[in-house]
C-alpha cells in the first residue's frame, strides 16, 4: 500500500504581505465600500430634501459658520502626508519610524475629533429643528464615526507597536490603518462642501 504523501515547501514565503495579497487588506476595503456608499446616501439625501425647499437653508435658518469646520478641513488634508509617510514606515518594518508616525497620527486624530465636536456648533442649527437640520447633523456624525472609529485604531497600533510582543501583522494593521484614514478625508472633503458650502451656492 502506497503511503506516499506529496509535501509542499512553504519556508520561503513572506510572513508578512501587504496590499491585495493581505486579508485584512481587503476587509477594510470592504469596510470603505460599505461607508462611502452610506455617505453618498446621505448626500442624495441631502440634494433630494434641498429640491422640496424653496429657500435653503429654511427660512430664518443660519447659514452654518466657516471657520472651525475649515480649519478643520486644512488640518485633515495636511494630515495626509504624515499618513503616507507612517504607512511607508510600515512597508519598510521600521519600528522607530512607524512609532513616531503613529503617535503623530494619535495627536492629529484627537485634534480633529475635537475640532468636530465644534463643527456641530458651527451648523448653527439642531438636529430636530427641520429636514435641513437633521440630514446635516446626520452627515457631520456619520463621518465623524469613521474618524473616531481610526483615531481608536491608531491610538491601540501605538500601544500595540511599543510592547515588546508586537507581532509583524501589527506593521501590515498600521499601513491599512494609515489608507482608512486616508480614506475618510478624502470622503469628507465632497461633504465639507455639500455641508458647509451648499447652503450658500445650492
Amino acid at each position: 500500500m502506497n503511503t506516499e504523501r506529496a509535501v509542499l515547501d512553504v519556508s520561503d514565503l513572506p510572513t508578512v504581505v501587504y496590499g491585495p495579497r493581505d486579508l485584512m487588506w481587503w476587509g477594510t476595503v470592504g469596510f470603505m465600500v460599505i461607508e462611502g456608499f452610506s455617505l453618498a446616501i446621505c448626500a442624495f439625501t441631502y440634494l433630494y430634501l434641498r429640491k422640496n425647499f424653496i429657500e435653503w437653508p429654511p427660512y430664518r435658518t443660519p447659514l452654518p459658520s466657516l471657520t472651525i469646520p475649515t480649519i478643520n478641513m486644512g488640518v485633515m488634508l495636511a494630515s495626509i502626508p504624515l499618513a503616507q509617510w507612517t504607512k511607508r514606515r510600515a512597508e519598510y518594518l521600521d519600528l522607530k519610524g512607524l512609532r513616531i508616525g503613529l503617535v503623530l497620527s494619535s495627536i492629529v486624530g484627537l485634534l480633529i475629533m475635537g475640532l468636530r465636536f465644534f463643527e456641530f456648533a458651527a451648523l448653527n442649527t439642531q438636529w430636530n429643528s427641520n429636514a435641513y437640520g437633521s440630514v446635516i447633523w446626520f452627515i457631520l456624525g456619520f463621518h465623524a464615526t469613521l474618524v473616531l472609529t481610526d483615531t481608536y485604531d491608531t491610538i491601540g497600533l501605538t500601544f500595540i507597536l511599543f510592547h515588546p510582543n508586537r507581532e509583524p501583522k501589527h506593521y501590515v494593521g498600521a499601513a491599512d490603518n494609515a489608507e482608512y484614514f486616508i480614506f475618510t478625508v478624502l470622503l469628507w472633503v465632497p461633504l465639507y462642501v455639500l455641508v458647509f458650502l451648499g447652503p450658500r451656492v445650492l
